[in-house]
């Protein structure tokens, strides 16, 4: 079998390296962001004794640490690429493993040290701190060599996997200086200038299998709902229906007659029902009889909450926070020779992961330490809740990473972590908690409801002289629990408010914050603020060009003139979709993003059924400069996934409220993209000098602003309410 694809345990331990071949284990001493709250979540680690990034085996196996979680996105594979690229290791002999989670050794740069998998972050966030570290093993092995062989370090070079002496012809394999050689105590002290240039790249760039395909074909990747533990119960949960809810009166008589059932428990919002099999405990949270005592959303309906949001937004006597204060725009558009004025809502969505929400969790019989198997974006995080759980140090926490079927924000929550973590003290047994798609829905933490008003002021000449922007929505950074961190911003939610800056040379800008309380359980969705802030931004953007009689895309371009990157992936979309021809059946609308460093633009090409009101989307063009384009074509399928995840949330995904109660419970009514109506997509990957970007959620920004400028270049009605449902898109046509 192909090295790459026989790995069968991903969660490897220096120990079981050293025993299952010998060889050479490099651990390092990383320097991480500490704080006195932060100490514990670092604390976290389950094994000391793992700490290895690179182990070299004496058969040329090499095994590098991929500490990112594997979502679909192709971290699995990427990281260890850029370790052998500057390790300058034969490609074909190395594999990856999920390291334990150890935030001083594996924690991201990107974030502070901080060990999570979150706003496309991973290649961007460890790219200097890996390339250092496969150079800095790449050195060790040629100063064995060079003490070995007594020859100078300077005559010694590197082919893949190779330690060459060109002056005597004599070659050695890295697994044969792995005999002879050993880790030193500190690893040699390197620079920038010791990395290779890109020029001299010989695996990042190339499109290069990915490590975790195989293992998911094959059926040999672990998954959190694979686990199997010795002696496992199951759990079902029966939820509160409003967040914040508490059982009242509970009559198990029913459930506890089913066959399988064991015990069930009452929790704090929910009721546990244990069983020998899932099926036996879903039915067993079917028979229960509840009443609850209101939550916190108690009342609260989305459809009647959307006009106080609009009403609040229009209100620019009421001041909101700014976010963004350049010049004085007030001013500048009320002496403007046009202004532009528009309101622009977007709806709740749901996270719609693949794989439902799970964990397997198994508490020591002290009750003082636990064992958690799951796949999450936050491993430490896990370890932080279940030690606040059992009231014990994160240390005697473990974690064991798997795969995930899908993340997009929602596996960065740990509210699955306390039930399974209690259910498992009380029964003694490990105990695994499965929510169905109807429990994943009910309890959703979801991407908060917007409302914006905009204003803009063009002088006589037709240059967009004054911006405005409010937003009003709930913080999500709050609902995640970080008061903290939203005190530090003054109030200003990084979060709901991602994307709302953009590079448009405009002279006079005001973008504020109004934030809403409603006590919805919120977390960053896929693209973050910026899958609506972007599309409210480009929507209204071709508003103002159209008013002024202008193309949009030059409207653009004459306002990102100190933007080179941004304006080539402009006109490159641009010819790729043969901007400019004129509207019949169907039309084009256009809309740029920069997130997260990655500049991208798009053109959708849309029609629209006038008797049903759905809008059909039948290609999509993008262009993506993301730096140094580790995989391209990995890009190319992370840009495709973002394309379609954008259409969904564009045209049919929303969750409702009534009485604080989510009304959707599963595919059939809450809708999300269908294989059959995903366009043709075409993605032009720009490869630049520059330090790689993110890719996870760039072009996801795109799409809602393409496919409303589309409708209103095809229709003359402008969608600016997301998602364009058919009864919203029949409403302004009519209008």
């Amino acid at each position: 079998m192909n090295k790459h694809t026989d790995i069968q345990n991903l969660e490897v331990s220096r120990r079981d390296f050293v025993a299952g071949t010998a060889g050479l284990t490099f651990a390092f001493s990383v320097g991480g962001f500490m704080t006195a709250k932060s100490s514990d979540v670092h604390a976290a680690s389950n094994r000391a004794d793992i700490n290895g990034w690179i182990t070299i085996g004496t058969d040329n196996s090499i095994s590098v640490a991929a500490p990112a979680a594997e979502m679909g996105q192709g971290v699995f594979t990427s990281i260890p690429m850029v370790v052998a690229e500057e390790l300058d290791a034969d490609w074909s002999q190395v594999s990856a493993f999920f390291p334990p989670p150890i935030p001083k050794k594996f924690g991201n740069p990107g974030f502070r040290g901080f060990l999570v998998t979150v706003a496309s972050r991973s290649i961007s966030g460890y790219w200097d701190k890996i390339r250092m570290h496969g150079a800095e093993v790449r050195r060790v092995l040629m100063d064995a060599v060079a003490a070995e062989w007594k020859v100078p370090l300077a005559e010694l070079s590197t082919e893949p996997s190779m330690v060459v002496h060109k002056k005597s012809g004599k070659k050695i394999s890295y697994g044969d200086i792995a005999k002879f050689a050993k880790a030193p105590k500190e690893m040699p002290k390197l620079t920038q200038a010791d990395l290779k240039k890109p020029s001299e790249f010989r695996i990042i760039g190339q499109d290069i299998p990915r490590l975790d395909v195989p293992l998911k074909a094959t059926g040999q990747a672990q998954y959190g709902m694979d686990v199997q533990v010795p002696g496992m119960l199951y759990a079902a949960i029966l939820r509160t229906p409003q967040d914040g809810g508490t059982p009242d009166k509970v009559d198990d008589s029913a459930a506890l007659k089913i066959k399988g059932v064991t015990k069930v428990i009452p929790l704090r919002n929910s009721i546990g029902v244990i069983g020998t099999s899932f099926e036996a405990t879903q039915a067993g949270k079917a028979a229960l009889k509840v009443t609850w005592k209101p939550g916190k959303t108690a009342g609260f309906n989305n459809d009647k909450a959307m006009p106080e949001y609009n009403a609040r937004a229009k209100k620019t006597s009421e001041a909101g926070l700014p976010y963004v204060n350049n010049g004085d725009a007030k001013k500048a558009i009320e002496g403007a020779a046009k202004t532009v004025t528009a309101q622009y809502q977007s709806d709740y969505t749901y996270h719609a992961q693949m794989e439902p929400m799970n964990i397997t969790a198994l508490v020591n019989e002290a009750g003082d330490g636990a064992h958690l198997w799951l796949g999450t974006q936050a491993p430490n995080l896990a370890a932080l809740i279940a030690s606040k759980v059992l009231k014990t140090k994160p240390q005697k926490i473990r974690v064991s990473q798997q795969f995930l079927g899908g993340g997009f924000g929602r596996r960065v929550m740990p509210d699955l972590i306390p039930d399974a973590v209690v259910l498992s003290k009380i029964t003694k047994k490990p105990i695994k908690v499965i929510w169905t798609r109807e429990d994943d829905l009910l309890s959703g933490k979801l991407r908060p409801m917007t409302a914006h008003h905009l204003e803009a002021g063009l002088d006589k000449d037709g240059k967009l002289v004054g911006w405005r922007h409010r937003i009003v929505g709930e913080a999500v950074t709050a609902s995640l629990g970080q008061k903290a961190r939203l005190k530090a911003a003054k109030g200003l939610d990084p979060l709901t408010l991602e994307g709302a800056k953009h590079l448009y040379e405009i002279p006079n800008q005001h973008i504020e914050y109004l934030r809403e309380h409603r006590n919805i359980a919120l977390a960053a969705w896929r693209g973050i603020g910026s899958g609506y802030n972007k599309f409210v931004v480009e929507a209204f953007l071709d508003e103002v060009a159209r008013a002024q009689g202008t193309d949009p895309i030059e409207f653009r371009l004459a306002m990102l003139k100190g933007e080179p990157r941004a304006r080539k992936v402009i006109e490159e979309t641009a010819k790729m979709a043969g901007w400019g021809k004129k509207p019949g059946e169907t039309a084009l609308g256009f809309a740029a993003a920069d997130v997260w460093g990655t500049h991208t633009a798009g053109i959708a090409e849309v029609s629209v059924n006038r008797k049903s009101g759905k809008i059909k989307v039948h290609n999509f063009w993008t262009a993506v400069d993301p730096g140094i384009a580790v995989q391209p074509q990995n890009i190319v399928a992370q840009t495709e996934s973002n394309v379609i995840y954008g259409i969904g949330q564009t045209i049919k995904e929303r969750v409702t409220f009534e009485d604080g109660v989510i009304q959707q419970s599963n595919y059939h009514d809450y809708q999300v993209m269908r294989m059959s109506e995903v366009p043709e997509i075409h993605t032009k990957v720009i490869s630049t000098n520059n330090k790689p970007t993110g890719i996870g959620e760039i072009a996801l920004p795109l799409v809602g602003g393409a496919i409303s400028n589309a409708m209103f270049a095809l229709t003359g009605k402008r969608m600016r309410h997301m998602p364009f449902t058919p009864e919203r898109v029949k409403e302004a046509l009519k209008a």
